[in-house]
């Protein structure tokens, strides 16, 4: 979603304060339109080869194969993520920031945008294994698949196969990712803001916004994007045991080089900088 539709916004002298849930409900309302981005990314991310496709090569080989209803492949999951981690990130940090007074200090800001993210991240993360299992599934061989009907059965299913501790696969790089975009993302646009209204003296207009949400979204995904290709391989690892965070870093960076960090970037960016 876009960053400044989950801000404050102002109106004259007065000050909007959305209701806590504000945030998540409209994250899940533009995943359904962003998904197949999401879909896309997590694709390209969990490609090891040396050399992967671009954003419309993989769009076109996706298409081709799956057809158009693969785009929407764990859509439920991507819904029920965003209602629990967009929903309580946005929710704490735009609550502890209105408690902060008029001009909270950045540090304040970010520090505060940094822990939203990491509980964002704890609340969401089985939705976001199961997001990802369920994107990456149609690219493996069929034996290799988890099949999960929806949401609900993969919840049910992974408790019943692997146990309740693959509810949290991967939350390490997963909180680490959120609580950095969230940084990145919140803080860095109300500092961003704060620096252009200061600098050029002028108002709050939609056009302002508009720059500063584009800015702060280039500096969460670019931030962040290594993090979020860890985060994606792990959950999707095939490994009953899983892999670490440092483990799956290092094994990516002497298979692949330094191009890995980029992976699934450009959906990345779509998918919040508009």
């Amino acid at each position: 979603m876009t960053l400044h539709s989950a801000h404050k916004e102002t109106t004259g002298d007065t000050k909007i304060k959305y209701p806590f849930w504000f945030g998540g409900s409209a994250s899940a309302l533009a995943a359904c339109a962003t998904h197949p981005l999401d879909l896309v990314k997590v694709r390209l991310q969990t490609r090891t080869v040396n050399v992967a496709p671009s954003f419309g090569s993989a769009v076109k080989t996706i298409i081709s194969d799956e057809g158009i209803p693969a785009l929407y492949s764990g859509l439920t999951a991507s819904i029920v993520r965003q209602l629990t981690y967009s929903g309580i990130r946005f929710g704490i940090y735009e609550e502890l920031k209105s408690r902060a007074g008029p001009t909270p200090s950045s540090h304040f800001l970010l520090a505060t945008a940094w822990c939203s993210g990491f509980a964002g991240g704890i609340a969401g993360n089985f939705a976001d294994v199961l997001n990802v299992r369920m994107q990456h599934d149609g690219s493996l061989p069929s034996h290799q698949r988890h099949n999960y009907r929806h949401v609900g059965d993969g919840m049910l299913r992974m408790a019943r196969e692997e146990g309740i501790g693959a509810y949290m696969r991967g939350w390490l790089p997963n909180c680490t990712r959120a609580a950095t975009q969230t940084a990145g993302q919140l803080a860095s646009y109300d500092i961003i803001k704060g620096c252009i209204i200061n600098y050029s003296q002028t108002d709050e207009t939609p056009a302002v916004q508009a720059l500063c949400a584009f800015l702060a979204a280039v500096v969460a995904v670019t931030i962040t994007n290594p993090l979020d290709v860890v985060k994606t391989r792990v959950m999707s690892s095939m490994s009953r045991a899983g892999t670490g965070m440092v483990v799956t870093a290092r094994e990516a960076f002497r298979a692949e080089g330094g191009t890995w960090i980029f992976r699934g970037w450009v959906p990345s960016f779509l998918r919040v900088g508009p």
